[in-house]
């Protein structure tokens, strides 16, 4: 494996890429047509943020039992199995003849995620990293981010011409393949080093502030892009834009832009991981304060702002949390995704609330505030390093 040149090792994680992507789609299915869902389903805006809080709250709990098993029994048995797995309540969503069954469904979608997601990030450390940097992580979070655009922009789109329970039955598609490619492809990769047992694993990791500042950063970056991306689509439909479903889901046109990913983990590698996320950090402030005013043209650079900071930031972040260290990588990256997505719910729900009460301005101060935050732990690991530097 790392006797081969870069090209090669990049295409052998052609599965790997294809199965994060076929679960990023269904992740976040329902962002670009939550006022649909509201209107099947006679439920609130912020109750049809439920749609994604319920997903991301149960992938940050089941994370813990993907992260423990891919430490002992093998990351690649584990993503396969997982994409397998998601197809089921994939499909379920669709056919869904009630709102909580619809929940139910999401909920199930998030049990099967984190064998992807959570067990993703150690795999890449593990077998692609060594032969091609930062770059590998890039690449997996520009696949990540390809299926969001399948997810956001596909299903806005099949949405308005044959409605959603078609745009989402299709994604079923997605994991199915995704198992398919992996179990031809997937490099095998050697049990990675751990601890006695899960108990020291897990309380090691949850102390360890090397893997919980970049996993704060990481999360403020999270609840923006989720805030920010949910409820435009409420924004965008209202006066003075008065867009329809179709339209305000080219939106995600922008998740495009994770292209930036493999130049990110690149300037990770030579600037260091803390100041591109800074850099990150910075683009989705600018991007939140630019979506005030009530123009198209503000707006729209405001998303493209938010959405480059989201991939810029969270790519370095991934690699300071892999720099914390080699051992329980799989609990290190369940501790990281359980705060990135317990933000991410905290998202799909709180800025709801503030939407229904004060309208974008609520949103936009949400998202500050979750910034703020961010900031100040980059600023303190910052400080932790220059003794070190030094």
């Amino acid at each position: 494996m790392h006797g081969r040149d870069a090209p090669a090792r990049a295409l052998d994680m052609a599965g790997l890429l294809v199965g994060a992507a076929g679960m990023f789609a269904t992740m976040y299915s329902t962002q670009a047509i939550l006022p649909v869902l509201g209107e099947a389903f006679g439920v609130s805006p912020a109750q049809t943020g439920l749609t994604i809080s319920v997903v991301v709250i149960t992938v940050a709990a089941a994370g813990w039992v993907w992260g423990l098993v891919s430490d002992r029994y093998g990351r690649r048995r584990s993503l396969t199995l997982a994409s397998a797995l998601l197809a089921v309540p994939t499909l379920g969503v669709a056919l869904a003849p009630s709102f909580e069954l619809f929940l139910l469904f999401r909920t199930l979608q998030g049990i099967c995620m984190p064998g992807l997601l959570i067990v993703g990030v150690p795999y890449v450390a593990e077998v692609f990293t060594p032969g091609l940097g930062g770059r590998a992580m890039g690449l997996y979070v520009a696949g990540l981010f390809a299926g969001g655009v399948v997810g956001r922009v596909g299903v806005g789109l099949v949405t308005a011409a044959a409605g959603w329970r078609l745009a989402l039955g299709l994604l079923v598609l997605l994991p199915v393949t995704g198992a398919l490619v992996m179990r031809r492809t997937l490099p095998e990769a050697p049990l990675p080093p751990r601890s006695a047992g899960a108990t020291v694993a897990v309380l090691g990791q949850l102390t360890n502030a090397r893997v919980l500042r970049p996993a704060l950063a990481a999360s403020a970056l999270f609840f923006t892009f989720v805030s920010v991306f949910s409820y435009v689509t409420f924004r965008l439909e209202k006066p003075p834009f008065d867009y329809g479903t179709g339209v305000v889901s080219l939106i995600f046109v922008l998740w495009a832009l994770g292209v930036a990913s493999p130049p990110a983990g690149r300037l990770a590698d030579r600037l260091g991981w803390c100041r591109v996320a800074l850099l990150g950090l910075c683009s989705s402030a600018t991007g939140v304060l630019l979506s005030l005013p009530a123009t198209i043209v503000t707006l729209g650079l405001a998303l493209t702002l938010v959405i480059s900071g989201m991939f810029v930031g969270v790519t370095s972040a991934q690699l300071g949390v892999l720099e914390a260290g080699e051992v329980d990588r799989g609990v290190a990256s369940a501790v990281y995704f359980t705060l990135y997505y317990a933000a991410g719910a905290a998202a799909g729900f709180l800025p709801g609330l503030a939407w229904e009460r004060w309208a974008w301005p609520g949103v936009a101060a949400c998202a500050a505030a979750a910034l703020a935050v961010g900031f100040g732990a980059l600023l303190h690991t910052r400080r932790a390093l220059a003794p070190i530097r030094r």
